[in-house]
């Protein structure tokens, strides 16, 4: 069967009784038959089963028996075939008999012929000149006409060019074009156009894909053509792109209504061509918005519109001040605004989708839309809108406002996809709003020194789970200097600190602040405890030399501090710690047993000259980690030894830490008998799962690269980052390609997936990369900058055998968090 595709073609002659006069050789390639064994037959003599009506020799009817029948092969086999009956025509005009052209069925061309006329796609064969050749079915829908009113007529004289000005959406001029520039130099090409369908609400992207047909000589023929409707594709693009750039221009700065107006200017015109901002004033004034229950009484909702955007307005115009805006309670917005879900109303029902050849599309199927949506209001079209969405404007769970997405101009109907988009795009916003609203609120609402230097929220981090607590101190003592703080680190480690400084008073919250600020700097640098304090007390000798008087009397206040600084790490499950002075933490294993701590604190800072010594610990999986300054376990009725006695004794491994906070500060001596602030940090150890860290040697070779690049790429598609396996391919490549030629062996990559995804690579090399800027004829020195335009975040970590340069990728799901 290996000649099935190219199987000949049968010529049979008959007469005008029916008897073969005529075999061609085709024929009995075909079916095995010689001229010698058919000639003076009946033609039905070569059919299985009873001959078709019309067929030659059939008594009956004349007519037209061209189609599929079922032949005898000679050795017996049946075989399928396309017969085609046409008459012989003596000189006079008086038929003479018939000529039958026999092909098989399954042989090119008649599959070929078959396969090509049902195609979904729609395709066209065009002479030089642009005359039609041939279409099939799709393409006949596609252009209204059948393939026998164009065949052989030019393309404009089908299909005229439409007016502009009567028929704004419809434009084939490209693709017309496209078609005689290949007809001219013979090149393919491809192209997307979109255009609305008459009578259609929805705009169709069509792909088309046009190529030379050559003869055997290589001369341009003809000029063939398919294209498809790819308008869910090419329109879900759109929306990502829309996406894309609301992502970068929303929330550019923290302010309220400059982000409002961020919102508006990026959905027009792209997605639509009205937008309008309405927040509540306290939001405009960085105040917490108003409740549901407070609205719930209300005959009426107040807002104020902060944005409002057009499409042909200056986008880089300034908005008026906000204006008062005031919904009634069955209004659209104040429903969407009480039921929490968006509504999208449209002035008339839509159409079908117009996707050609493949039935309704997406945007036309009532399945894809939620409940309740979408509604039809005839009375849109009154004020000038084909349609809305309407979207709560709502962040960390507060309702903040409401956002409308009008279209005026376009004829094209709201989606499913579109409301998504909306509400995508709200989101966005809506979280940016926040952020201006809560940091409007933090400068203007007037915080106590001591208050505004602690942290006032502790990050988010998965290496362990945190819980704090600082309690003033009692009734006539003065503000002290305790602190406490929650650093994240490089490779999903966290620094846990608390320290306290010499004093009271003024003096000592401004030194508080100081030393906070720069164990955060060098926390940044990802120093190891022991030398992060080292740092930590040159600095606080500086701060005493500072404070000296100029007339060397007296001193502005006392120096010194102590401060507890630990690392854990989630992938070891190691708790890296060294103190300056301060009392040591408390660990509970999960059973409830004590961990030992043999570390040896070093001394207070300030004293300088003295070495401080790192301790590492194993810690299992959730183990609790408790560190306090001594205001919490010291007082003038308690021993200090006492107080770290009571404090072991109501720590439990097993309760949540915001409860177990309020049950330690519950036991902490009363107010009247504390005479200095206490702080408390505690902390449960998490574990990262082992799946989620991936790890190599690499080989100081560079054909190791690629090889890298491949399997870092195939771990990270595998942990289901698909998005980041292109800025993951890159940086690997850029800092394992720099680690083979400027450190020493043994060199390591790791990749760690938890709250971000981590690249690192470790060599035994002491020297640090710096990020500079290529000069326009460098040929290197733009890899750094580019991981660090790719990344949200890249360092350097010194260790005890080398260095580790990591980056960061922000995780999909997370980025908002």
């Amino acid at each position: 069967m290996a000649d099935r595709q190219d199987a000949p073609t049968a010529v049979v002659v008959v007469d005008p009784d029916g008897q073969v006069s005529g075999w061609s050789e085709g024929g009995r390639e075909l079916l095995g038959w010689t001229a010698e064994d058919t000639v003076g037959r009946p033609v039905t003599d070569l059919l299985v089963g009873p001959a078709p009506t019309g067929f030659p020799g059939h008594h009956g009817t004349d007519a037209d028996p061209s189609g599929l029948i079922t032949l005898r092969h000679r050795d017996g086999t049946s075989v399928d075939a396309v017969v085609t009956v046409q008459p012989l025509f003596g000189s006079h005009g008086h038929v003479q008999g018939k000529v039958l052209t026999v092909q098989r069925w399954d042989s090119r061309p008649v599959i070929a012929d078959r396969a090509f006329e049902q195609c979904p796609f729609a395709l066209g064969v065009y002479d030089p000149d642009l005359r039609f050749l041939w279409i099939n079915a799709s393409s006949g829908r596609v252009i209204a006409h059948t393939e026998e009113q164009v065949l052989g007529k030019k393309y404009r004289e089908v299909l005229p060019v439409f007016d502009r000005t009567l028929f704004p959406e419809r434009d084939d001029e490209p693709y017309t074009d496209q078609l005689s520039e290949v007809a001219r130099t013979g090149e393919p090409a491809r192209l997307i156009t979109v255009f609305r369908p008459l009578g259609s609400n929805y705009a169709n992207a069509w792909a088309t894909s046009i190529w030379p047909v050559r003869d055997a000589e290589g001369r341009v023929r003809a000029v063939a053509n398919w294209g498809f409707d790819m308008s869910a594709e090419y329109w879900a693009r759109q929306r990502l792109l829309i996406l894309n750039e609301a992502g970068r221009d929303i929330g550019r700065t923290l302010d309220v209504i400059g982000t409002a107006q961020d919102l508006a200017r990026a959905s027009v015109p792209g997605f639509t061509d009205l937008v309008t901002v309405d927040l509540f004033d306290e939001v405009l004034c960085g105040e917490e918005p108003p409740s549901a229950s407070a609205l719930a009484g209300r005959e009426a909702i107040t807002l104020s519109r902060a944005a409002r955007h057009r499409a042909g307005q200056d986008a880089d115009g300034h908005a008026g001040p906000p204006t008062p805006v005031t919904l009634a309670r069955d209004s659209v917005a104040a429903r969407c605004m009480a039921t929490g879900s968006p509504l999208v109303e449209l002035a008339e029902e839509p159409g079908p989708g117009g996707e050609w050849a493949f039935g309704p599309g997406l945007a036309a199927d009532p399945a894809h839309w939620p409940p309740g949506n979408p509604v039809i209001d005839a009375s849109l079209a009154v004020h000038g809108l084909t349609g809305r969405i309407t979207v709560p404007l709502r962040a960390r769970g507060a309702l903040l406002g409401v956002v409308a997405f009008c279209r005026t101009d376009r004829p094209e109907a709201f989606t499913a996809d579109d409301l998504i988009l909306a509400e995508e795009l709200t989101a966005k916003a809506a979280v940016a709003i926040d952020n201006a609203r809560r940091y409007s609120r933090e400068r203007s609402t007037a915080l106590t020194l001591q208050r505004s230097l602690l942290p006032q929220g502790l990050p988010k981090q998965e290496a362990v789970e945190v819980a704090s607590r600082y309690l003033p101190a009692g009734t006539g003592a003065e503000v002290g200097g305790d602190w406490f703080d929650v650093i994240p680190l490089s490779g999903a480690r966290v620094a846990l600190i608390v320290g306290d400084v010499v004093g009271h008073g003024l003096h000592a919250s401004a030194s508080m602040g100081r030393l906070r600020t720069a164990v955060r700097t060098l926390a940044d640098v990802d120093l190891p405890p022991d030398e992060l304090l080292t740092y930590l007390d040159d600095l606080v000798l500086h701060l005493a030399s500072d404070l000296q008087s100029t007339n060397h009397t007296q001193t502005t206040g006392e120096t010194g501090a102590t401060c507890l600084y630990t690392v854990y790490d989630p992938v070891t499950r190691r708790l890296t710690l060294a103190s300056a002075g301060h009392p040591l933490p408390l660990i509970l294993c999960p059973d409830g047993s004590t961990a030992p701590v043999s570390a040896q604190p070093g001394p207070p800072l300030g004293i300088g000259g003295l070495p401080f010594e790192a301790t590492e610990i194993e810690l299992p999986e959730g183990s609790l980690i408790a560190l306090y300054t001594d205001g919490l376990v010291e007082s003038r009725a308690l021993d200090i030894d006492q107080g770290i006695a009571e404090l072991l004794r109501v720590l439990d491994p097993g309760a949540a830490l915001e409860s177990l906070c309020d049950t330690v500060m519950d036991a902490a001596t009363p107010a009247e008998l504390r005479t200095d602030d206490a702080a408390l940090l505690v902390a449960r150890t998490r574990a990262l799962d082992p799946q989620h860290v991936a790890d190599w040697d690499v080989e100081p070779d560079f054909a190791q690269v690629p090889h890298l690049r491949k399997v870092a790429v195939e771990q990270v598609e595998a942990w289901g980052l698909e998005e980041a396996a292109f800025v993951t391919e890159l940086v690997v490549s850029e800092l394992v390609t720099n680690a083979i030629r400027y450190g020493e062996p043994p060199i390591r990559l790791r990749l760690i997936r938890d709250s971000a995804l981590i690249c690192e690579v470790s060599d035994s090399s002491n020297t640090a990369p710096h990020l500079r800027r290529a000069r326009a004829l460098d040929e290197g020195g733009r890899g750094l900058l580019l991981v660090a335009q790719l990344t949200q975040g890249w360092g350097t970590r010194h260790t005890t055998h080398g260095k580790t340069i990591w980056c960061e990728q922000s995780v999909p799901g997370t980025e908002s968090a």
